[in-house]
């Protein structure tokens, strides 16, 4: 199995919130996520992520977690890796440890839903702006951009203002920042 996601900039967070109270769709509170992620040394950012492993730590309500990802077909499609971990400042030096660094600090508030197998977020990422994301868990050997076009599709039939982006949340805080 594998991670397929697909991500959406929401003009309107207003229209997407009825949107989906019109389909039934009820995200759940509100959680902060603190990401510190990190690249191996010698990978910059404008560089292929495909086939490149990234990590990241985050803190979710005084938990910790340590997620290995490796964008596969696209930077949307990756193997990925995830456990808890019981010291986030242990964890942060072993990670430089085995060779990474880290790039940026990623903080959003996310509000999650379940869509049949699809997870939907409602992401607002501090000093980027509101997104949507939708992901799904594939075999292995499953196409994925047809996998992701299911996901896009479901979107546009909400019918609200989005663009569809590539970058993941760590090339959009970057850019951000200039």
């Amino acid at each position: 199995m594998r991670e397929v996601e697909v991500k959406f900039r929401v003009r309107d967070a207003e229209s997407l919130q009825a949107a989906l109270k019109a389909q039934g769709i009820e995200p759940g509170e509100p959680i902060h996520q603190d990401d510190q992620a990190y690249a191996p040394v010698g990978w910059r950012f404008g560089d292929s992520k495909l086939g490149v492993s990234f990590v990241r730590l985050r803190t979710v309500n005084g938990r910790h977690f340590f997620t290995l990802k490796q964008p596969r077909e696209n930077a949307q499609s990756c193997l990925e890796y995830e456990t808890e971990v019981a010291d986030r400042e242990q964890m942060h030096h072993a990670i430089v440890h085995m060779g990474f660094y880290p790039t940026v600090r990623v903080a959003k508030t996310r509000r999650t839903a379940k869509v049949g197998d699809i997870t939907l977020c409602v992401d607002d990422l501090d000093g980027v702006g509101t997104f949507l994301e939708l992901e799904r868990m594939i075999p292995a050997d499953a196409p994925v951009i047809e996998a992701q076009r299911q996901l896009a599709a479901f979107v546009a039939g909400l019918g609200i203002d989005a663009e569809h982006t590539d970058e993941t949340y760590d090339s959009l805080v970057r850019a951000a920042q200039g």
